[in-house]
């Protein structure tokens, strides 16, 4: 009986043509989903966004934005992605969640002979469906570059929570010991998980709170703002000022005020000054006084507790910067440097798959703000603009017509950034002028 049962589970494989039943076993493969591809271009590492669409053994998805089209042979894939600058074609084997073979690349315009570099993919993970986790972070390293090539300091999924400190611009944290250079040193980075190039990162602040009792800044302005007249009588500015933060009645105060600022007070209102994701693994790390599509140096004295951060992401994980503490920071950061301190920080973060902007946006309970940055006030203005109409166009679906009419009506500009080498503008919307025009589910 034992041997006839053994041969009755041997049928379906006598059944197939000779070969076929090994073959059918290698179909199985599929590599439909969402991979990142490593690869080293004469000694710089980058990662792509590969998404890959099986039907039978015919591939097609995009490696990154360029369309492809390909093939599985058993466990060989093979695939050709190409665009009016450059070709990209991939070779490799597939062994369970990664891909390892070849990568050749041509420029279009034959400028120089293609190269071929060995890759690796792997495989993205679905989002978790456990429930989200809150994690206590006590920093020990603070890096001041946004690089792509730093090591994480924690790895957390979408929905996660972060409770953490940071140092103040100079290095110094909460009992006002030095921790690390100058030069605006940051907490982080962080991974998140399933975060990769063309997603975007939401960061949501829950908590931003002063964790000590003073700050510093200086008694000088920022070239932007000044006329030659102006410069000559700010020409001996620069010395540095130190305030008292007096967290129960919510104010700040000179601690040695001069003979006119004896009666001086400001209201408190703390923000971090950088909150960045590391930029593209291909260009040169920016150092942490510097900003861009990726976040960064932003000094936007709006980005505070109850805010929501959007950052378009670049590498896998995102790798999420956070620091520059400042207890209170008139608009465009005249001094250079804000009251400066140290904080304690919370935020959620989350990411929208497939969802690519241009650069960073800002959200209130009662507005939506697009952020231009630029090396001028006329480019930081026009990035401002052009963000803000990618905005309305693709969430709130309007056309370019459309677009005008609101931006002509609603539109407000607010300098957010003079101290630093880019620029920052802010164009602001009133949620309660473009509430009636969101899409109505379809």
């Amino acid at each position: 009986m034992r041997r006839v049962l053994l041969l009755l589970a041997l049928v379906p494989a006598l059944l197939l043509p000779q070969g076929s039943y090994a073959q059918n076993a290698q179909r199985r493969i599929d590599v439909s989903g969402r991979w990142f591809v490593n690869f080293d271009f004469h000694g710089t590492p980058v990662t792509f966004s590969l998404v890959l669409m099986q039907e039978g053994d015919k591939l097609t998805g995009n490696l990154q934005e360029i369309k492809l089209e390909g093939g599985l042979q058993g466990n060989s894939i093979n695939f050709l992605a190409k665009s009016e600058d450059a070709t990209f074609d991939c070779k490799g084997i597939v062994q369970g969640n990664t891909i390892s073979g070849t990568l050749t690349y041509a420029n279009a315009a034959n400028l120089e002979p293609p190269s071929t570099h060995p890759f690796t993919a792997t495989l993205v993970p679905q989002r978790t469906s456990a429930a989200p986790q809150r994690h206590e972070f006590v920093p020990t390293v603070f890096y001041r570059q946004f690089s792509a090539a730093n090591k994480p300091v924690l790895t957390v999924s979408p929905g996660d929570t972060i409770h953490t400190t940071t140092v103040d611009a100079g290095g110094s944290d909460e009992k006002g010991i030095t921790r690390s250079l100058g030069g605006n040193p940051q907490t982080g980075p962080f991974y998140i998980e399933t975060a990769g190039p063309g997603d975007t990162l939401v960061v949501h602040l829950t908590r931003i709170r002063l964790n000590r009792g003073w700050a510093i800044s200086d008694d000088a302005l920022v070239g932007r703002a000044l006329d030659s007249e102006l410069a000559v009588k700010m020409k001996d500015g620069g010395k540095p000022v130190r305030w008292h933060l007096d967290t129960q009645r919510g104010i700040a105060t000179p601690e040695k005020p001069l003979e006119h600022l004896t009666r001086y007070t400001v209201p408190l209102l703390p923000m971090l000054g950088c909150v960045a994701v590391a930029p593209d693994s291909m260009q040169a790390a920016p150092p942490t006084g510097d900003s861009g599509p990726w976040g960064g140096n932003m000094d936007f004295n709006e980005i505070v507790e109850g805010a929501t951060v959007y950052l378009p992401i670049s590498v896998p994980g995102a790798l999420l910067y956070v620091g520059d503490g400042h207890a209170v920071q008139g608009d465009g950061e005249l001094n250079g440097n804000a009251l400066e301190t140290s904080m304690d920080v919370e935020f959620t973060v989350d990411v929208i798959p497939g969802k690519r902007i241009i650069g960073p946006r800002v959200e209130s309970a009662t507005e939506i703000m697009a952020m231009g940055l630029g090396g001028s006030m006329d480019d930081a203005f026009r990035a401002a603009t052009s963000s803000m109409a990618q905005w309305l166009t693709e969430d709130y679906e309007l056309t370019p017509s459309e677009v005008a009419q609101v931006l002509g009506t609603a539109a407000q500009y607010k300098v957010s950034e003079v101290a630093d080498r880019d620029a920052g503008i802010v164009l602001k919307i009133k949620k309660e002028l473009v509430q009636p025009l969101v899409p109505a589910a379809k």
